[in-house]
């Protein structure tokens, strides 16, 4: 069966030959699946999609970041995210000493290692970039190559946490939403886990039984809503989220953890008027929510669940340290302050636009939280003015 019998009728640009050649053989392999296994859970499927070796968007040599890709994240825009990194970061270096460490997870374009790096006035003696894409690897090196040599020789890359302890920090941006997630459906006999099928020629969605680790997620999850989830309501849950967590931070012996991404407090995430979940797709800086359309050359993600993942860090032996929008970190920050200072105009102008696209509400400022934990050190000063961990 083609790809392009499993397709479905949302009206996008089709891909050039040769790229629809390679969501076909993605497809052709779904399919097959499907066909021999019978339903498959949609975390499979995302997993699939996003890093089935040579064919997974993120793993098959196309470009994905930027104006000219599918989506821009925060470092992609310019400089001064990474500069109210470099400052809130500041204190931990010197709290720790010259051999601290930084380990970057899914660095992705090494924009933010490009403009991180040299504005660390005190920089890590290691810089580990995790990132298990030859591909991406290739595209981190072209762009860290142009670093001074005294800031490029500590830089490595690594495929897996660190088996060996470190003091220091960990820093991910956008990663937890291109975790693959779980669908599930509330019915009036109870739980549903939605799974993919293939009717009619087109990938489906399909009700099958929720499996134990699903329906014990989202029986915990309910539990510490203010009301049941009515029936009707659908959404997503990472059930891989704790365990994950768990991986990632365990190296670090002492530090913070810092996670950036778009996403809600469990209150209003699985908020009743949110009924449809928060999966979300890209291809061609289109937002669309048909993860069907184009397997291997669209982007699927979905939002965050904040309170999960403080929880989940607390579960792995953290401290919950703070947590805020993404305006209320770079405002907190203080780089906005170096306007005044510019005298140029165009740059100034230029440095405006790029703040307003980093806080304004209807921009990044609000979409995008941080969460901030910490072991074995004291809370970080940066969210002092814009905590707002209550809401967890």
């Amino acid at each position: 069966m083609s790809s392009a019998s499993v397709r479905s009728s949302i009206r996008l640009p089709a891909p050039p030959p040769e790229l629809a050649a390679l969501s076909t053989q993605l497809c052709t392999t779904l399919v097959n699946t499907i066909e021999r296994d019978g339903p498959m859970p949609f975390s499979r499927f995302m997993q699939a999609a996003l890093y089935a070796p040579g064919l997974g968007y993120y793993v098959n040599g196309l470009h994905k970041f930027g104006e000219a890709g599918d989506f821009i994240t925060a470092p992609e825009i310019g400089t001064l995210f990474a500069e109210a990194l470099a400052r809130s970061l500041a204190p931990l270096a010197e709290q720790i000493g010259p051999d601290w460490t930084l380990l970057e997870l899914g660095p992705g374009s090494g924009a933010l290692a490009a403009a991180l790096h040299p504005a660390l006035e005190r920089p890590p003696a290691r810089y580990l970039l995790l990132e298990p894409s030859a591909m991406l690897r290739e595209v981190q090196r072209e762009r860290l190559s142009k670093l001074p040599a005294e800031l490029y020789r500590r830089i490595e890359w690594i495929d897996a946490p660190p088996e060996q302890h470190f003091d220091g920090a960990i820093v991910a941006n956008e990663v937890i939403d291109a975790l693959p997630v779980e669908r599930f459906r509330i019915t009036e006999d109870g739980l549903r886990q939605l799974a993919v099928d293939v009717h009619d020629g087109r990938f489906a969605w399909v009700e099958i039984d929720a499996d134990a680790r699903l329906a014990a997620a989202v029986d915990a999850l309910q539990s510490r809503l203010p009301d049941r989830l009515p029936p009707g309501y659908e959404s997503e849950l990472c059930v891989d989220l704790p365990d994950w967590i768990k991986t990632v931070t365990a190296p670090l012996a002492r530090g913070l953890a810092l996670f950036i991404d778009y996403g809600y407090p469990a209150a209003e995430y699985y908020h009743p008027d949110r009924s449809a979940g928060t999966l979300v797709c890209h291809y061609r800086h289109r937002a669309h929510f048909d993860p069907f359309v184009w397997p291997g050359l669209t982007d699927l993600s979905a939002f965050v669940d904040f309170t999960a993942a403080a929880g989940a860090g607390q579960g792995a032996g953290l401290a919950l340290a703070g947590f805020t929008t993404q305006a209320g970190f770079v405002l907190e920050s203080g780089v906005g302050d170096r306007l005044a200072e510019i005298e140029d105009d165009r740059e100034r102008i230029r440095l405006a636009g790029e703040l307003k696209r980093l806080v304004l509400p209807g921009e990044m400022g609000e979409k995008f939280k941080l969460l901030a934990l910490t072991r074995g050190i004291d809370a970080p000063p940066f969210f002092d003015g814009f905590d707002q961990s209550g809401r967890l």
